[in-house]
């Protein structure tokens, strides 16, 4: 659906020359929400931009539907941009149009039939939820609405790619909740692939199939979702996968611990299972819970579990072998390895 193939992203200022994108190449697949996540400065909007061509790249290839983009002619160029819709941070909304107003512009200006577009804005605004609104101005609604208009605009020439840049980092938490089951809505019904941009883990974690991780230009790790949060490589990747994961325990509760304190972390089908119970059953071995949580992602749980074990050190080290060999994600953080 999307390729991109050793791309670069050079600009020009007064003092010296910088790469924002630096041989980034990846593939997106038809109908997937493909995350990119990095800090500020990584260069995620700058990549977002080369894929329609906002930003011409400095070399390297864009290809969507099959497509290539860098060498078409501008008119080409422009009848391509058509079918990728674009969702902003900041709405981009005319204030001094109503809202099924700032939808028919977005019509008007991609040349669609004039008979079919106010049918059109009023199927967009019930896509939405905003059917009440058709009448109402931007300085009327709330961040929420107004994004929903902007998904509504993105959305008005039926696109094949859907492009988000930061669309919910301007929001509150339940509000972006309910922006990216919208956006997941759109995908799974309209067969929409969107890419989308954020510093945000909990948005990837909540809608994206693969995502990928930006740093200085670069992509440092990519993959599926459930991969990435499961098993970082990458030293970033860990930073920002730890947000949504790692706890702290708490010092009084290290303070009292006597025995070996073990970290497990608990993937898949393995999360259902009591390999824990198993493990207190066959070895001659306390387990006192310290700390603990399961997150789902993609609907698959993702475990991770600290406990203090007690007993015979060579009772302690089979259970702990034990239970490696059942998750094979176990560390010793305290007492025998």
């Amino acid at each position: 659906m999307i390729e991109i193939t050793n791309l670069v992203k050079k600009y020009h200022s007064k003092e010296k020359l910088v790469t924002a994108v630096d041989n980034v190449s990846l593939t997106v697949a038809k109908g997937e929400i493909f995350g990119i996540v990095g800090y500020s400065g990584a260069g995620k909007s700058s990549l977002l931009r080369c894929i329609n061509l906002l930003e011409r790249p400095s070399s390297g290839s864009v290809k969507v539907n099959g497509q290539e983009l860098t060498g078409v002619p501008e008119r080409e160029l422009r009848k391509a941009r058509v079918k990728m819709g674009m969702i902003f941070q900041h709405f981009n909304l005319i204030s001094s149009k109503t809202i099924g107003e700032n939808i028919g512009f977005a019509l008007k200006a991609a040349h669609y039939p004039k008979k079919k577009r106010k049918a059109r804005v009023n199927e967009l605004l019930q896509m939405v939820g905003l059917s009440d609104k058709k009448d109402a101005y931007p300085s009327q609604l709330s961040g929420g609405q107004k994004q929903r208009v902007g998904i509504a605009r993105s959305l008005a020439n039926e696109p094949s790619v859907l492009l988000c840049d930061e669309a919910t980092s301007a929001l509150d938490p339940s509000t972006t909740k309910s922006i990216l089951a919208l956006l997941k809505k759109i995908n799974r019904e309209l067969g929409i692939t969107v890419i989308l941009i954020t510093h945000e883990m909990e948005v990837v974690k909540e809608i994206c199939d693969r995502m990928a991780i930006m740093q200085d230009g670069k992509i440092v790790e990519q993959g599926s979702v459930y991969d990435i949060f499961a098993d970082p490589k990458n030293e970033l990747t860990r930073e920002f996968t730890s947000s949504i994961l790692q706890f702290d325990i708490p010092d009084q509760a290290l303070e009292k611990v006597e025995g070996t304190l073990v970290k497990v972390q608990f993937k898949g089908t393995t999360a259902g299972e009591g390999v824990i119970s198993d493990m207190l059953k066959q070895y001659a071995v306390q387990g006192n819970f310290l700390h603990g949580k399961i997150e789902y992602i993609q609907e698959i749980p993702l475990g991770i579990f600290v406990l203090e074990l007690k007993g015979d050190p060579v009772e302690i080290k089979r259970a702990i072998e034990y239970i490696e060999e059942r998750t094979k994600q176990v560390e010793v953080l305290k007492g025998v390895a």
